[in-house]
């Protein structure tokens, strides 16, 4: 059974002429007597009495006009849903992100993007870069903001599109008070001394690894996951910790940021990340030229 021949029967039964019903949706007679008929050949029933001039329902018509304007009143709202969904008016869409990166690259983007978008509905998960690629991968997020290491595998990042949104360099956080905190760039050398705080698995061999390259093993005195966590641990002056620069913002004032030289410094970079193969919902292209605006903007780089 064709669509249209629900719409002409219908039009034709509103305005009890086929001939009418055909100049209304731009049909010749003809067709719509043909539309009609194979109509009623489908569900084997005379659904119209032909008269001299027009046309009358039959009772049986009269039973399924009722069905076939129910079905074509649930078409016409399914096409006002996509038009919603594709215009942005309506819809969903579900973001990860870790934790610096909510410093201020992913509320300048939501912020953004809610602006835009009011229709839309904006959910968050914070986790992990591995977490989130695996949200990615079931399908319960539509995007995740990651960020990558040079050391991560191939195999990390399989069944999954990368769009590169800045590269993130790693700054070197001291109490307010530190003896180095007034240089300009220091090399990790000059820090072969001090004690650290770090406790994330992923920090934990970024540090140990740039180190061992300036030719010492850090000292790790406190474990500590959470990036905030660790800066309440330097500006009591317990120890040093390596801050993104994504989070620099976000930095108490007992805390000075200082750059690595370029050598010593380690990078990851950070990608928006969306399911490799999969068609992806209308709102992600927008949020992700939200999150592309957000490093412009909001993130500083240099």
């Amino acid at each position: 059974m064709e669509l249209e021949w629900l719409e002409v029967f219908a039009e034709a039964a509103r305005r009890g002429s086929l001939t009418a019903a055909g100049q209304a949706l731009g049909y010749t007679q003809s067709a719509v007597s043909r539309q009609v008929a194979a109509l009623e050949q489908a569900l084997g029933a005379a659904l119209f009495e032909r008269l001299p001039r027009g046309v009358r329902l039959t009772a049986e018509g009269g039973a399924v006009l009722a069905h076939a304007e129910a079905v074509l009143g649930s078409v016409r709202a399914a096409r006002r849903d996509l038009a919603a969904l594709r215009g942005l008016a309506a819809g969903r869409l579900r973001v990860g992100a870790f934790d610096s990166a909510m410093a201020a690259l992913v509320p300048a983007a939501l912020a953004d993007f809610r602006a835009a978008h009011p229709g839309v509905a904006l959910s968050l998960v914070a986790q992990r870069t591995e977490i989130q690629l695996g949200y990615l991968r079931a399908g319960e997020i539509d995007v995740a903001v990651v960020s990558v290491y040079p050391h991560q595998t191939a195999e990390e990042l399989a069944a999954v599109d990368l769009r590169h949104l800045v590269d993130d360099p790693l700054l070197v956080a001291l109490p307010a008070g530190h003896r180095l905190a007034g240089r300009g760039t220091l090399r990790l050398a000059d820090l072969a001394g001090e004690r650290w705080v770090e406790g994330f698995p992923g920090g934990l061999e970024t540090l140990t690894e740039a180190c061992r390259r300036a030719g010492f093993e850090p000292r790790v005195d406190f474990e500590v996951r959470e990036w905030i966590g660790k800066q309440g641990f330097v500006a009591a002056g317990l120890g040093l910790t390596l801050v993104p620069r994504l989070a620099a913002a976000a930095v108490p004032p007992a805390v000075v940021l200082r750059p690595l030289r370029p050598d010593d410094a380690p990078v990851r970079t950070v990608y928006a990340a969306t399911r490799r193969g999969s068609a992806l919902p209308p709102a992600v292209p927008a949020f992700l030229a939200c999150l592309e605006r957000a490093v412009e903007t909001h993130v500083t780089v240099g």
